[in-house]
Order: C-alpha cells, then structure tokens, then sequence
C-alpha cells in the first residue's frame, strides 16, 4: 500500500528537490502543489498521510495553511512538516505551535528528511 504525502512549495526548484527525496522512499506517492491555495483544493479530493508545506508562499502562507489543515477534521492528526528558509526561533515556535511536528531549515540534509518520513508515516 502507497502512503500520499503533498508538498507545498512556491519554489520550482526547491518542489522538484523535496519531491525527489519523498519519492525515494518506497511505498510513498507525492503530490506537489506550488500554493496553499491550490493545496486547500486538493485536501477534500485526496487522502494525504502527511503534509510538508514551506512558509513563505504567495496566496496563502505555510502558517495560514496549517491553520486551516489542523481546523479540518479530517486532517487534524496528519502530520505536517514545514520546510523553510525561516531559521528564526520565533518561526519555529509558531509553527510548531499551530501544529506543525517537524521544522527544517533549508539547506538540510537528505537524510533527516528521509528518517522523519519514515519515522511519522512508520514505513521501515
């Protein structure tokens, strides 16, 4: 069985990176999204096991997103990472605070990525 997870990001090239590294982990299906707008419309039309959303975005924001994500019902218990070039502390404690479980900070390494996917969606 695949285990979805959406990615969030404005970037072009920083969507492509992280989508890469998601799908290198097997039993994983990626569906990539470039706004928190876009992502909103995805949420009701798929079943997402977990969520990885940047901050800074154009329509919505990462924090606006996770808002509105832990508010639905059906996504209140789905993890939510976000990956960010936003390394201040302040960030960190309000993103974790609205509910995200995981922050990274761009540049980051391939491989914590790859531990917290398979450590929250428990994939071996």
């Amino acid at each position: 069985m695949r285990v979805k997870v959406l990615i969030v990001e404005d970037s072009k090239a920083s969507r492509e990176y992280i989508a890469a590294m998601v799908e290198a982990v097997e039993g994983v299906e990626v569906v990539v999204t470039s706004s928190g707008f876009e992502a909103l419309k995805l949420l009701p039309r798929h079943r997402f096991e977990l969520i990885i959303t940047d901050i800074n975005m154009p329509d919505i924001n990462g924090l606006e997103l996770i808002n509105f994500v832990k508010k639905n019902p059906n996504y209140r218990d789905v993890p939510l990472f976000i990956i960010t070039t936003e390394g201040r502390e302040q960030d960190r404690e309000r993103g974790l605070a609205l509910g995200a479980v995981e922050y990274l900070v761009k540049p980051f390494l391939p491989g914590s990525l790859e531990a917290l996917l398979r450590r929250y969606l428990k994939l071996p």
